[in-house]
């Protein structure tokens, strides 16, 4: 697929460095991702309950292990962020320019993700901003899951 087909708007399907790795643990993440939920862990150690982003198997403030998955309101506000107008490695030149960015989570950590649906000029630091999910691949019909096939939290204004 040659760029004028890509800056048409058709979708890039090949392999790219986007996809990410689940593993056992990071499952039910991306399983949660693909239903449209984006999930958080939070500690449930006494005198801790933090809530953290990205997900691991134990809380990095008291490194207690008894953490659980829990189900984020998609709120956001707006951290930093940086426009990437070139990127070499596939998918991503086919999206240039983009927004890179961090935001806050309304639970409380700070998620890397990108701003969609927003113009360059109207990004503010503490704009409410919500979250939306980015579906890759996964065309083929069939009751197979589709190894190709994620789903990505990305946010865009409230």
């Amino acid at each position: 697929m040659g760029p004028e087909q890509r800056a048409a708007g058709v979708p890039y399907a090949g392999p790219g460095f986007d996809v990410p790795e689940a593993d056992a643990f990071s499952r039910a993440y991306w399983d949660a991702a693909a239903r449209g939920c984006l999930l958080v862990r939070r500690c449930r150690a006494d005198g801790c309950g933090v809530a953290h982003h990205y997900p691991r198997e134990f809380c990095p403030r008291c490194w207690s292990e008894d953490v659980v998955w829990e189900q984020a309101s998609g709120r956001a506000a707006l951290y930093t962020w940086s426009v990437v107008h070139r990127n070499d490695l596939p998918p991503f030149g086919g999206r240039v320019p983009y927004v890179a960015a961090v935001v806050d989570l309304a639970e409380g950590p700070r998620m890397m993700t990108e701003i969609v649906d927003c113009a360059e000029g109207d990004l503010r630091i503490g704009m409410a901003l919500r979250v939306h999910f980015r579906r890759r691949g996964g065309q083929g019909g069939g009751q197979e899951q589709d190894a190709s096939a994620f789903t990505v939290p990305v946010f865009r204004p409230a």
